[in-house]
């Protein structure tokens, strides 16, 4: 395969990770305001849209990030359905019709193998990712580069662990140190997903933005971020280690939220997207102080809504809010040339993702039942808004 014809394949597939990741964004929201118990919204959310788009922007990303080429440029042809796969299956063994939960956590763990590998054989010469791929005029930004690509081998250890952890659960394997359910969803959504974020955040933000970040905080949020999430799952809702955890995570979350603030502050770049990565800080922000609020204060005195609102700021604020500010960078809207669709549709979808995240948790926390179901509806119109702006944008490009 020719490296023109490799370049096309990857990047086709990309979008193709990045449009099913979109699909399940929409149908999570659908899910969540319908009343689907979380553990089938939660597969829809971290499997289906958190690490859909996570996986298509990585295979394009990670490899130029080490100044590299994708070594096989089919990988994520062939990733795609055992992800789509895995995280119906995840659903459906969730909302309890089937199929067993072996099933979907199978084809879920053969996808991560075949997205770890691919990446691990594109920099096995690269391993700590010294070679950054920096250019001249971003010199300065080297440092940043480095300690970010030292972080990712730590992302596809978490991945790797807390996608097998499932699988051995439903074959009844020896217990592991790790605990079923919300312990390994952290290993995903706080290890995989977010310390990726982070990684790929530092260099890429910067640069969209058009200023510097301080390599001191860099480096204070990468060593936190990649800890805390292994202590918070050994000792799920424990005391020391948990604790310990918790503490490590709001560090990595809150650096991180000051760092994006920062450099917005400092940016004169205001394209649409910017409302939502800010937005995705201020959501890190309030993620730490709850999860601090889980970890020191009395279970007694936290309501069980509260798990709710530091779900949903987590997936679809955190995570989510970033996901859509850099997509709208990635596929700037005003491209579009269909009728309806641009700047405008994406600010749109960016205020109701907001507003209705803002209600949604407002209500969850002051335990006001229609504040919660408002803000869920309200988000559901802004991720088919988000939807429509870049569907369409794919849709144009194929045409």
């Amino acid at each position: 395969m020719g490296a023109g014809t490799g370049t096309a394949t990857i990047s086709r597939w990309s979008r193709a990770f990045v449009a099913v990741g979109i699909g399940f964004f929409v149908a999570w929201q659908v899910a969540v305001a319908v009343g689907f118990p979380r553990a089938a919204t939660v597969p829809l959310g971290v499997f289906g849209f958190v690490f859909h788009v996570v996986f298509g922007k990585a295979y394009t990303l990670v490899p130029s990030y080490f100044a590299r080429e994708l070594a096989v440029p089919s990988a994520p042809a062939v990733h795609l359905p055992f992800a789509l796969l895995g995280t119906v299956g995840a659903f459906a063994a969730g909302a309890g019709f089937g199929p067993p939960v072996v099933a979907g956590a199978t084809s879920w763990l053969l996808g991560c193998l075949v997205f770890v590998a691919t990446l691990c054989w594109t920099v096995r010469d690269n391993p700590t990712g010294r070679e950054t791929g920096t250019g001249a005029a971003s010199a300065h930004r080297r440092r940043v580069d480095r300690l970010a690509n030292a972080a990712i081998p730590v992302v596809f250890t978490y991945l790797l662990v807390g996608s097998a952890l499932p699988r051995a659960v439903a074959l009844d394997l020896e217990p592991s140190a790790v605990p079923p359910g919300p312990a390994t969803t952290h290993l995903l959504a706080a290890g995989a997903a977010a310390v990726l974020v982070f990684a790929v955040g530092f260099r890429l933000v910067p640069r969209l933005l058009v200023v510097s970040v301080r390599p001191s905080l860099v480096g204070v949020v990468l060593l936190a971020g990649v800890t805390g999430p292994a202590l918070l799952a050994v000792d799920f809702r424990g005391r020391t280690l948990f604790r310990l955890g918790a503490a490590l995570q709001a560090i990595a979350l809150l650096g991180f939220a000051i760092a994006i603030a920062d450099l917005v502050r400092r940016s004169n770049r205001r394209r649409v997207g910017w409302r939502a990565i800010l937005g995705a800080a201020a959501c890190a922000a309030l993620v730490a102080l709850l999860g601090l609020t889980f970890a020191f204060a009395p279970a007694s005195s936290v309501p069980a809504t509260a798990f709710d609102a530091h779900y949903r700021l987590a997936i679809g604020g955190f995570l989510g809010l970033t996901i859509v500010g850099v997509t709208y960078h990635f596929y700037p809207p005003a491209v579009a040339s269909t009728a309806g669709i641009g700047d405008r549709t994406a600010r749109w979808s960016v205020t109701a993702l907001l507003g209705g995240l803002g209600l949604e948790v407002s209500g969850s926390l002051a335990s006001v039942s229609p504040l919660v179901g408002a803000g869920r509806w309200l988000s559901l119109l802004g991720a088919v808004l988000y939807a429509a702006v870049l569907w369409t944008i794919f849709l144009e490009r194929v045409g």
